[in-house]
């Protein structure tokens, strides 16, 4: 299990000094498989940094690119989270019954049992058409599916091909208000990025490997083998840490590189959660204090610039 630790770290770290921390962590702690949770977080850490400084010391690219590429993974990914059942169920041909996310109708494709009105394709498929292109560097596939995400978001009604708008009613927001397709300042933000990096040289784009999608068929199956609805409590809650985790990760990039890249993607989520709650500001879950939620979302943006420029002023003063 210890292996599993090593993936934080970048590929070069593991193939010079995996062995070396395999061997101190055995000897440190005989008979376990697992070291403590301390351990664990600090091992974690340090592979983020490692990763962050790694990034960093590739001058491949200028950092704003970077930003801009990572901010639009980030919204393609916050796009896809609602949709990730129903994604799952159109996948493997499932009816899931009274187990669907919110949907103005449950005869959802032509093998669904129910109310005979169907629609052709998930909406989740264009989020994740464009996720996958932007991890292989492919903003040109991905601009379409971004620019289709506003079209369907915009001509919704009555339409067959996604449903209504793809989704109807509360949604998955973690930290802040539900997000559906009908809010075009996700979407549109989402195609603004893509534009950008599509104006670029692709080949100067960084390109991620296939193995990035994992956790996102984890979470397919979890919400969608598992029947974990978008309104489920545990659901929201997971959704809330995972997206504090990715905070707290850009802290720890930022602090030890003192490189602004993830300024970009932290202002971008920051500027549509926080618009999606101005606008339904009745709409939360009520499982977190909005002031909280909001502090959230405030915060990070003057903790990731006050920690790089004091990493800069460390490297000086060095």
């Amino acid at each position: 299990m210890n292996r599993l630790l090593l993936a934080a770290y970048p590929e070069p770290y593991r193939s010079r000094q995996g062995e070396e921390v395999l061997a101190c962590l055995s000897e440190a702690y005989p008979g376990r498989s697992w070291p403590p949770p301390r351990e664990v977080a600090a091992l974690v850490r340090a592979g983020v940094q490692a990763r962050a400084r790694a990034v960093v010391d590739d001058t491949a690219r200028p950092w704003w690119l970077d930003g801009i590429h990572l901010a639009a993974l980030a919204l393609a990914a916050l796009a896809l989270v609602p949709y990730l059942q129903d994604v799952w169920h159109w996948a493997l041909h499932i009816d899931p019954g009274q187990h669907a996310i919110a949907f103005h109708f449950s005869g959802w494709y032509p093998w669904a049992e129910g109310p005979t009105r169907i629609r052709l394709l998930p909406y989740g498929l264009l989020p994740l058409g464009c996720l996958i292109a932007l991890l292989r560097g492919r903003p040109w596939i991905a601009l379409p599916a971004a620019a289709a995400m506003i079209w369907a978001g915009a001509t919704s009604h009555g339409r067959t091909l996604f449903g209504d708008e793809g989704k109807a009613g509360l949604g998955y927001y973690g930290l802040g208000a539900p997000i559906t397709a009908r809010d075009l300042v996700l979407s549109g933000a989402l195609c603004a990025a893509c534009a950008a990096l599509a104006l670029c040289r692709p080949s100067r784009l960084r390109r991620r490997s296939y193995r990035w999608l994992a956790p996102v068929v984890l979470a397919m199956f979890v919400a969608g083998g598992l029947h974990i609805i978008s309104v489920s409590p545990a659901f929201q809650r997971g959704l809330f840490v995972l997206e504090g985790a990715a905070l707290i990760a850009a802290w720890v990039a930022t602090a030890a590189t003192g490189d602004h890249r993830w300024l970009i993607p932290v202002a971008a989520f920051a500027i549509v959660r926080m618009q999606a709650i101005v606008v339904r500001p009745d709409a939360f879950m009520q499982s977190f204090p909005d002031l909280v939620v909001l502090i959230l979302l405030i915060a990070p943006l003057p903790a990731l610039a006050i920690a790089a420029q004091r990493r800069q002023g460390q490297a000086l003063a060095e």
